[in-house]
């Protein structure tokens, strides 16, 4: 276990409080040195929503991460702050910074006033088959035993890990996200959104390099329950551009979407 990374069974033990220390739980299946972007974009969503001040009739609509550099398994100190503040409408924004580094991650997100019986109630309906009905499929070779693929539960609707084409997964945390804190429903949904990139694939992962510097999240719908799908298409230019759309579920429907802006390049 290294010395900048934490061994509770949690994604990040949190050690002060604006000071996270990420778990080998964390680390994404592109470099031993680097986190998967679900796990601090879900730390960063936690940060606006627990953040002082934080309204609770307001609701996360929107949010866009820039993701400037990998995430290291380092210390991360979260900042936050508000842009602008309304009597419905909110812009709020936070951001990751490593020991000893320079910020990594920054998130905007716009977060509107709810006002329950506003308009007439209405059930979604499920638009792919639930997580008891999907099948376990083998994670993409990585050359390493623990890390987001070890921690996150994942059932295939359609499509899988290995092969070509769109696809649907259905994801499930196995550990919380900060040790000792009962994990959001927010959080689900935001540590699984940056996922569809991996879900869905077009090229061998093997052969190709995939970057994906951003991310943005639409939810029209707050999610509920443990399950989060993300139903998922990537398209690329052969410029070497590219851009993942997702559909995000919880066991009830749809919730909202996400876009993932791509760079693809041959690796080597």
């Amino acid at each position: 276990m290294s010395e900048k990374t934490s061994s509770a069974e949690a994604f990040f033990e949190r050690v002060a409080d604006d000071r996270f220390v990420p778990t080998e739980n964390t680390r994404g299946p592109w470099s031993a040195d680097s986190q998967h972007a679900g796990p601090p974009a879900a730390l960063l969503g936690r940060a606006m929503r627990m953040r002082d001040g934080a309204r609770e009739d307001m609701r996360l609509a929107r949010i866009t991460f820039e993701i400037t550099s990998p995430v290291p398994l380092k210390p991360l100190t979260v900042s936050t702050g508000v842009l602008r503040q309304g009597r419905s409408v909110e812009l709020v924004e936070a951001s990751l910074t490593p020991e000893g580094g320079d910020e990594v991650m920054r998130a905007r997100a716009l977060r509107i006033r709810t006002l329950p019986g506003a308009v007439p109630e209405s059930v979604p309906e499920p638009e792919v088959p639930g997580p008891e009905s999907a099948a376990a499929e083998p994670f993409f070779p990585v050359p390493w035993e623990v890390g987001y693929h070890t921690a996150m539960e994942a059932r295939f609707a359609h499509g899988s890990f290995l092969g070509r084409g769109p696809a649907a997964c259905w994801l499930r945390m196995r550990v919380p996200l900060v040790e000792g804190e009962k994990t959001a429903p927010l959080d689900r949904a935001l540590i699984a959104a940056d996922s569809g990139n991996g879900v869905s694939n077009v090229l061998d992962f093997s052969q190709h390099l995939f970057v994906n510097p951003d991310l943005t999240v639409h939810l029209h719908r707050h999610p509920g329950g443990e399950w989060v799908c993300v139903d998922a298409r990537t398209s690329i230019d052969d410029a070497g551009i590219g851009m993942t759309e997702t559909v995000l579920h919880d066991e009830q429907g749809p919730i909202g979407r996400s876009v993932q802006s791509l760079f693809v390049a041959p690796r080597g």
